[in-house]
């Protein structure tokens, strides 16, 4: 029997419904690779939900005009809706619960009674006007690593991490003109250089899903003595940290994905209806589960690297990720999407407009899997039409012939072809080479092959045999069609069929845009 696979993708922001940007990095990627071990048979959970810890929750409420509660109240309920409007099949779907939270403050209370955090004084970014230390979306600045400008935190740029305090010149992100000064104050950190070299040891084994920018920032921060990582910070939004030595501060939101992954593992199994003898039952490090991540590069570091750091600061009870898969950004019209600027496309709203396979299979197609790329409409209609919906139609056509004959025989050359089929999807599909992009060129190469085909007397069963594989195949991308055609989306393995009988196919709608 195969491991169970639970694979998670970070919770976005609660800041605002998800874009294309979100549904065409992570999400679509996670939900069709689970979909894809599904249909071979394999055990998959789903998991990601949304984030209220982050200061960009109270920096966009700021601009809004908005409390942070409000803010979070409606943005969950929008990034949920999205994703089921997507068609992401989430199993495992975490918020601002209090289960949520005693899942934090248990972890890192556990870490703390076994002396894994030191006190250190570190120095923050300060308003005198406010009496605020500033710190991740509250602050930008320049890298101090790759000089690109930011915010404090993470470095969407170079992927490493950015204390405050090194920000090139800090700039308060509310109020630009406020005069800030630097200040030390005590935090508790994990101190990252004492795992150093056990991380390094698990990449060498493990990371083969790893693309070339990520390996690169890891190779990067390995080579390296790893920064003390902050667990506590001093500001106001938040978990509250439970600890007296640092009273008054909250849980940095980016210490929290080792606890809130275990948590994922949690809901997603009791969805799925696996008894769990214990809440991390499988994130032990006994329990078989296979663990991989479907992330943002940006989010190297905090899930890569300091998570990894967390894990094994618990002394060999919990297993340890084995593969990450990163994107970039996605643009719009060759710019990033930008809420403040308006310069987006929510992903609920074209699913409303454009038929959903058609969606997914653009969003697919322009995957930004190891560069940024680029969503428009004028595309998506033109590549959808001449890729996907024409040859399909075309097949369906032909296919239509031949309903209401039956069982019809396969022959070996067709089965052989099948086995080539699967073959050629699994290529794309396995997680050592997952992509996306190249799926979609496949399917488009056995849709054009298709509807290409002359079906002479005597393959009129090959062309529909081959018609279902290349469908159950294409299946994770294109879960409409195939819920209206298949009676189920099992992928085939071993020898095939030996008889088929056509039945008459559903059309892909054109859309023009």
């Amino acid at each position: 029997m195969s491991r169970p696979t639970l694979i998670i993708s970070p919770a976005p922001t609660a800041n605002g419904d998800l874009h294309l940007g979100h549904v065409a990095g992570p999400f679509l990627a996670a939900d069709v690779h689970a979909r894809y071990l599904r249909a071979t048979g394999r055990e998959a959970l789903l998991a990601t939900g949304f984030q209220d810890t982050s200061t960009y929750v109270v920096t966009t409420a700021h601009r809004l005009g908005v409390t942070p509660q409000e803010l979070v109240a409606r943005s969950a309920e929008q990034i949920e809706s999205t994703l089921a409007a997507v068609g992401i099949d989430v199993d495992g779907y975490t918020g601002d619960e209090d289960r949520f939270v005693k899942a934090v403050l248990g972890f890192v209370e556990r870490l703390h009674a076994a002396g894994k955090f030191e006190l250190r004084t570190m120095t923050f970014p300060y308003s005198p006007a406010t009496g605020e230390y500033l710190v991740d979306g509250f602050v930008k600045g320049g890298c101090p690593l790759c000089l690109a400008e930011g915010c404090a935190g993470l470095c969407e740029s170079c992927g490493h991490p950015i204390a405050a305090g090194d920000l090139i010149d800090p700039k308060s992100t509310v109020d630009p003109d406020d005069p800030l000064e630097l200040r030390e104050t005590q935090v508790l950190v994990l101190p990252m250089e004492r795992y150093r070299e056990q991380i390094r040891e698990h990449f060498a084994v493990h990371g083969r899903a790893m693309r070339p920018h990520m390996a690169q920032a890891i190779r990067e921060m390995l080579s390296r003595p790893l920064p003390d990582y902050p667990v506590t910070y001093p500001t106001s939004w938040g978990i509250p940290a439970p600890f007296p030595e640092v009273a008054g501060q909250r849980i940095n939101p980016n210490a929290e994905p080792a606890a809130w992954s275990i948590y994922c593992g949690t809901l997603s199994a009791e969805r799925r209806g696996v008894p769990l003898a214990v809440d991390d039952e499988m994130w032990l490090a006994d329990a078989g589960t296979k663990v991989v991540y479907f992330l943002g590069f940006d989010n190297t570091y905090p899930f890569a690297v300091a998570m990894v750091a967390m894990l094994l600061a618990a002394d060999g009870r919990y297993l340890l990720p084995e593969e990450f898969v990163t994107n970039e950004f996605y643009e719009l019209d060759n710019s990033k999407f930008s809420t403040s600027r308006g310069h987006v496309v929510w992903g609920r709203e074209l699913v409303a407009e454009v038929p959903r396979d058609l969606v997914r299979f653009h969003l697919a197609a322009t995957s930004p899997e190891n560069q940024r790329t680029d969503f428009s409409r004028a595309a998506l209609a033109r590549v959808t039409s001449s890729r996907l919906v024409a040859p399909w139609n075309r097949v369906a056509d032909e296919v239509d012939r031949f309903t209401g004959r039956g069982p019809l025989p396969v022959s070996e050359r067709s089965r052989s072809a099948a086995t080539r089929i699967v073959e050629r999807f699994a290529a794309c599909y396995e997680l050592e080479v997952f992509s996306l992009t190249r799926a979609t060129e496949v399917l488009a190469e056995q849709l054009g092959r298709l509807a290409r085909w002359s079906v002479r007397p005597g393959e009129e069963g090959d062309f529909c045999h081959e018609v279902e594989v290349v469908l159950r195949c294409a299946a994770p991308i294109l879960i409409d069609l195939a819920e209206k055609a298949l009676p189920d989306t099992d992928i085939p393995t071993g020898a095939g069929a030996t008889t088929v009988t056509p039945t008459s196919l559903p059309r892909l709608p054109e859309w023009t845009g």
